[in-house]
């Protein structure tokens, strides 16, 4: 039996490694840090498949110096990291051309819209239907002003194979009760959903992978030597693991093994701060609300409340920046909310191309290396079609999709 070894325990190494055992394949899953959720762990929980467009936009470039100028936007580039964010800037604007853009749209839309199925199958196979909640979310606003520019921007926008409506009476009474007011405008999306439980989620995709004999390892992997044309995995500790197939999907840790074999990776750690607490009060079958205004979700899990709004180009060693989890009570607090605070603190990584596209393919430098990383904010919307494709495409078959515009080579 061909025997994978898949690097990274994150949301997508978890479903790659998974729909490989569904082709017959023997997995082993390399886990660099048993003991810290990955940042796939830390997200918002919403299977986000309104969201067709990428990110590198015109629209995106032209609000990125009033962006800058605010004092409490929610996106940062801090000046300690401009050796890192200035070359990917360059190259997000020149993604953000518009033929570039139709491209990059065209070739999301294509993924994102088999995302909901994907998840389907997932949470069939692991048994547990109930991880996957299909009830859409909320969009409000502030002010009558910004509901009127936000509807007119949706309106105008390729929400994929999702809709929206405007809220109904027994929903803006629902909300009342929460917020303690009407809220100025909003819609609700139907077609979009979210998990019920990361920690439930992750522990059922390990106990499937593990029930069916895989096997999870402990190591941090350094470098993919090559030899005869193959890939090997060579860990921080000097130990080499050989494998008929390697499936890089280490998130932002991807970056320096695939530029060890002299791929070309301008990914850059779009860092998340989120705070996580006891549900309280909040409505247990309230699905996700997104404050436009304040670039901010709160999301209900069967367990917990969390809540995130900044990110920040940047470094993944870089120190965190207390602040923001400050100024992320001060957003809970003046809306009125009912999330328990302090609340925990959190900090992940989303790796992101600049392109807004996932980086999804084979190798051409080694006939067994494999590649899944690069997925954004779609990491959990995406990672169980992606780990379809990787599972298709390493066993001779054709993926579901095409998936040359995703492969590494469109950076040179």
């Amino acid at each position: 039996m061909p025997q994978f070894l898949v690097i990274g325990a994150g949301i997508l190494g978890l479903s790659t490694a998974l729909a490989l055992q569904d082709k017959g394949l023997s997995v082993t899953l390399l886990d660099d840090a048993p003991k810290r959720p990955p940042a796939s762990w830390g997200n918002a929980g919403h299977i986000a498949v309104e969201q067709v467009e990428p990110l590198a936009s015109p629209a995106t470039l032209r609000g990125v110096p009033g962006r800058l100028l605010a004092s409490d936007d929610a996106l940062s580039l801090p000046l300690r990291d401009l050796r890192h964010w200035l070359p990917f800037g360059i190259r997000l604007a020149l993604a953000a051309r518009p033929a570039a853009y139709r491209a990059g749209t065209k070739a999301l839309k294509g993924l994102v819209t088999q995302a909901m199925p994907a998840w389907q199958r997932l949470v069939g196979g692991l048994g547990e239907p109930g991880l996957l909640r299909q009830d859409g979310h909320y969009v409000l606003w502030d002010t009558p002003q910004s509901a009127a520019a936000g509807l007119a921007r949706w309106q105008a926008s390729d929400t994929g194979t999702t809709d929206f409506r405007p809220i109904d009476r027994e929903e803006t009474a629902q909300l009342r009760a929460l917020l303690g007011r009407d809220p100025a405008g909003g819609i609700r999306f139907r077609g979009s959903g979210q998990i019920a439980s990361h920690d439930r989620l992750f522990q059922a995709m390990r106990e499937r992978l593990l029930g069916r004999g895989g096997q999870i390892i402990t190591g941090k992997a350094t470098a993919l030597p090559v030899m005869d044309g193959r890939a090997a995995v060579k860990l921080a500790d000097g130990t080499l693991l050989a494998g008929d197939g390697i499936v890089v999907t280490a998130g932002v840790a991807s970056r320096p093994l695939m530029e060890s074999l002299g791929h070309r990776v301008p990914m850059i750690a779009e860092r998340g701060y989120h705070l996580h607490a006891p549900p309280g009060e909040w409505p247990a079958d309230l699905p996700p609300l997104v404050f436009e205004d304040r670039s901010l979700i709160v999301t209900r899990f069967a367990d917990y409340l969390r809540c995130s709004s900044f990110v920040e180009f940047s470094h993944p060693d870089s120190p965190a920046d207390p602040q923001k989890w400050e100024r992320l009570r001060n957003r809970v607090r003046e809306l009125g909310l009912p999330f328990p605070l302090p609340a925990g603190e959190w900090l992940g990584s989303r790796p992101t191309l600049p392109d807004y596209l996932p980086a999804i393919g084979r190798s051409d430098r080694a006939g067994n290396l494999f590649y899944a990383f690069g997925h954004q904010h779609l990491g959990l919307t995406l990672g169980p079609l992606t780990g379809e494709l990787i599972a298709a495409q390493a066993t001779g078959q054709r993926p579901a999709l095409d998936l040359s515009p995703f492969n590494l080579d469109r950076f040179g």
